[in-house]
């Protein structure tokens, strides 16, 4: 069993819990309700409407009985604030007003922490910089161009930008407050020349700093203000802290709003300009993939805000191929997904721009269409239905997404495939290998036995009675004669006084067992958890009672002495009357 305190004490770590507690520190995500002894919720790790999220304060755990998600409260805040647990940990101890010892043991992660919280501290002071630069007279290139894109001073504050006076001021402020060449050029604030000067790394271009979702500053997007044979726009080089893959522009002030106000559902669009006029209109839950192209990382990060996503990108052919390409990783990461499409050949900043662009996107917006519903749009203005080859392959090319959906999605758009085609709905149905003659399953109504599903469950029922400290549990068995090649997990569930404690011991997230068992739901029992952990224990008894009869039998025949197969038939009598009275004895403590 591998500890899962990663250079932190065991004792500290139950300090912090204790500092900590589960229920005040998830009810800042999720509204709870008291039932019990425990507190409910809506999973804030999936959608749902009826509450299966789970917190036990006496514990210290959580568990969604929908998606599985479960843990402590470390756990918790790792997932949804998307940190690692040294992050986790350093929050918490800040909530709780602890100071955080020295990490013992592994020299690579003491390191990684101090240079990672070095880069973190170069990138604020960068873009503290920069935004304050953007005042200057020295900038009036970027204020003019400012001034064209209707930035009030609001949006200038909320997403904080900046700008980049020339290719040396931010190297000489950073250098003067005590960063060294090495750690700017980690962070990735300056590059290199040949002969090893630095210079900045986004010299003379408009800054747009990137947020993760604690606000704390990562990376930057910047943007050339005059004709350059450069790239228009340029990111921050992949850093220890920065992946281009997995960051979200706008996801700070996304999980602000949700946690303000709440959240329906995102909207994405392909550039920053396009987030912050989207924010300036009203539309605040809109946010960008850092370049065009979505990814499972993206979708991962949005995953836990919501569970609806809109596609608002171009209305260009590009635009097209991103949402194409977009759909399906955000589909396969369970969204529900729409498209907004905008006029052809504008994005959404030059949407609001007009006279009436507010309510122009507003019922772009509303008008989002359903996944299918935009398939069938786009594979309409290829083909004529008029002309019989045409329609044939508009058909084929529509069913063959719509084999991606599921049956009820498959049977809702067959008849509008139907309506505007007139190919009859057997045919198809047949063509998306739908059987069209009705089927029926067996009903089965296991007996209680049937549920404990083998010895398996009978043995996992047991250890979590045993670990969650139910009272039904007698001390007069010793379940290590019951359960095989588990002592030493015997040992330490007994020697477990709060279940929370065992995320510091073994490494929960990566052993079914312990999950088995730290998220066990017992009303499977069926609210009579006493009858259902008897019939376990007596399951295992009599599967080890009749092994052992089993033995003696084979013993038995290949005897040869009268005298011992006279004995060994008596103990196989004594061994039928333990099984036929459900005598336990032989498993007593």
């Amino acid at each position: 069993m591998n500890g899962s305190n990663r250079g932190f004490s065991p004792d500290w770590l139950d300090e912090l819990k204790r500092k900590n507690d589960i229920v005040s520190i998830v009810s800042k995500y999720v509204p709870l309700q008291q039932r019990g002894s425990k507190y409910w919720g809506c999973c804030p790790f999936h959608h749902e409407k009826t509450p299966s999220f789970c917190v036990d304060q006496y514990e210290g755990l959580y568990h969604c009985f929908g998606c599985k998600e479960g843990g402590d409260v470390i756990t918790f805040v790792e997932k949804i604030e998307s940190c690692d647990f040294q992050d986790a940990i350093q929050r918490l101890a800040e909530n709780a007003k602890m100071e955080v010892p020295q990490i013992s043991g592994d020299e690579g992660i003491i390191k990684r922490k101090k240079q990672k919280d070095t880069i973190l501290k170069i990138l604020d002071a960068a873009a503290e910089h920069y935004h304050q630069n953007i005042y200057k007279p020295e900038a009036k290139k970027a204020q003019d161009y400012i001034k064209t894109r209707g930035f009030t001073r609001h949006e200038l504050e909320d997403f904080k930008i900046g700008y980049s006076l020339n290719w040396n001021e931010l190297i000489n402020f950073l250098l003067k407050q005590g960063f060294s060449k090495s750690d700017l050029l980690a962070s990735g604030v300056a590059q290199s020349k040949e002969e090893g000067r630095l210079y900045d790394a986004m010299g003379e271009r408009l800054v747009f700093p990137i947020f993760n979702s604690f606000g704390e500053c990562i990376g930057f997007t910047a943007r050339a203000l005059e004709k350059t044979d450069f790239a228009k726009y340029k990111n921050t080089a992949e850093t220890m802290v920065f992946q281009k893959g997995k960051v979200v522009f706008g996801m700070h002030l996304l999980k602000r709003l949700k946690q303000e106000k709440g959240l329906n559902n995102i909207i994405i669009v392909e550039g920053q300009i396009d987030v912050i006029s989207m924010h300036r209109a009203g539309f605040k839950n809109t946010v960008a993939c850092l370049g065009t192209a979505a990814t499972s990382d993206h979708a991962r990060e949005l995953k836990k805000l919501c569970d609806e996503v809109i596609l608002c990108f171009d209305g260009d052919e590009a635009g097209v191929k991103a949402t194409l390409r977009s759909i399906d990783i955000f589909r396969n990461a369970g969204f529900k997904v729409k498209i907004a499409c905008l006029p052809s050949g504008q994005d959404p900043d030059e949407v609001l721009k007009q006279e009436d662009g507010r309510q122009q996107m507003e019922q772009i917006i509303q008008n989002a269409k359903p996944i299918m519903d935009y398939y069938i749009d786009l594979e309409l203005e290829k083909f004529d239905l008029n002309k019989p080859e045409e329609k044939a392959e508009f058909v084929q090319n529509v069913l063959d997404r719509l084999k991606n959906f599921s049956q009820p999605e498959q049977e809702a758009y067959i008849f509008k495939i139907r309506d505007l085609t007139a190919v009859p709905v057997d045919s198809l149905r047949r063509s998306l290998g739908i059987n069209i003659m009705p089927t029926f399953e067996k009903q089965q109504n296991p007996v209680l036995v049937n549920r404990i599903n083998g010895n398996k469950r009978a043995e996992t029922f047991i250890l979590a009675s045993i670990l969650h400290k139910k009272d039904f549990v007698p001390n007069s068995i010793n379940y290590k004669k019951l359960i095989d090649g588990r002592d030493e997990e015997i040992d330490l569930i007994a020697s477990t006084q709060r279940v929370s404690t065992l995320f510091d011991k073994v490494d929960v997230e990566n052993q079914p067992f312990w999950q088995d068992l730290i998220y066990f739901n017992f009303a499977e029992a069926k609210g009579n958890e006493k009858q259902y952990f008897d019939e376990c224990v007596w399951a295992l008894a009599e599967e080890k009672l009749k092994q052992q009869k089993d033995e003696l039998m084979l013993e038995y025949k290949n005897s040869q002495d009268l005298n011992q197969r006279r004995s060994l038939l008596i103990r196989v009598q004594e061994v039928d009357k333990k099984i036929r009275e459900k005598n336990l004895e032989d498993f007593y403590a």
